[in-house]
């Protein structure tokens, strides 16, 4: 099959190395500098350091070659490039089917990406969304991984999945959008928030309470947007968050790591070179959830942390004063 992969950070670079073992890709970003970067190179040394790029992968800087004749197209942008990059699909003219990478709500008005999606593509081929817990080294790697892609169309669920599964990244379908994108978002905010508990040094045993009530939270909110609750316990839910919040990989533990050391903000992020997806979002779900009427203590503890570091203790004293309740 013939592959789009459009964004070369961290995770486009990646899916696009491990798909090369079965499919023809290019791999396409805005940036022509980074193109050229890694035409000479044949690595990604700025987002994925250490990784020879497949003689076989195709890279591009004109996103129209790298549409043409495409079969299938994965976007892996963040989450507010999102709409920027369907703007261009749009520009360039009906195409192939979509599946976006991204995990997080655009700024602003807090939509999730397949809303996104719908503004800018109102109609045309079919779209999913591919999240569960996977760290892009592994998957360059070639580490066994599974996934969950998820579509309204549930035909084109099973076929994309039955494309993009391979010896060691397993896909598994679901009609659950929402629900998929919904835990790939609010996961993130609950990373920063066990980084910021490691941080502080308080034990394993907050960080598995701040996992598994993240968990509820995730789930109270998802459930709300419409998501279903099982997809809550799944590989884009339980998995991811699992992953994210203990896997020293992560990029949004970092950042809460380096908070609850009491380095500030503008610092962590200066010093991580990515993009922090939990960072803008955590913002964003507090807005949406206080729009819903939906409890989220630790959301709201780590936008208090993200907004003055020197509050890191005093959130965490928060929580743990909160009026004692039954568990569901």
């Amino acid at each position: 099959m013939k592959i789009a992969v459009l964004g070369a950070g961290a995770w486009g670079t990646s899916i696009s190395i491990n798909l090369c073992a079965r499919h023809q890709v290019r791999l396409w970003a805005r940036d022509a500098a980074l193109i050229e970067g890694l035409r000479a190179h044949r690595a990604n040394e700025r987002y994925l350091p250490g990784f020879k790029l497949p003689d076989a992968l195709a890279l591009d800087e004109d996103l129209g070659t790298a549409l043409g004749g495409a079969e299938l197209v994965l976007i892996a942008v963040v989450t507010n490039g999102l709409r920027d990059v369907l703007q261009r699909i749009r520009a360039a003219g009906p195409g192939a089917p979509l599946v976006w990478l991204c995990k997080g709500f655009e700024s602003g008005q807090a939509k999730l990406p397949h809303q996104i999606c719908l503004e800018e593509l109102a109609s045309g081929p079919p779209r999913a969304v591919l999240s569960g817990p996977s760290f892009a080294e592994e998957v360059a790697r070639g580490l066994p991984a599974a996934l969950a892609l998820a579509s309204t169309d549930p035909a084109f669920a099973r076929d994309a999945a039955r494309a993009l599964h391979g010896a060691a990244l397993r896909i598994y379908p679901s009609e659950d959008v929402v629900g998929v994108e919904a835990a790939g978002a609010v996961k993130n905010v609950m990373a920063i928030a066990a980084g910021v508990s490691d941080g502080l040094e308080l034990g394993l045993s907050a960080r598995a309470a701040l996992i598994t009530r993240g968990l509820a939270e995730m789930t109270r909110l998802g459930v709300a947007l419409g998501g279903r609750a099982e997809t809550f316990m799944g590989l884009a839910g339980a998995g991811d968050l699992i992953l994210t919040c203990t896997g020293d990989l992560s990029r949004n533990r970092r950042v809460g790591l380096a908070l609850g050391r009491g380095l500030p903000l503008a610092d962590v992020l200066a010093r991580l070179g990515h993009t922090a997806e939990g960072v803008l979002t955590a913002r964003a779900v507090a807005g949406l959830a206080g729009r819903l009427g939906v409890e989220m203590p630790i959301t709201r503890a780590v936008c208090r942390v993200l907004d003055d570091v020197r509050q890191a203790r005093a959130a965490v004293q928060e929580l743990l004063a909160r009026e004692q309740t039954t568990e569901y």
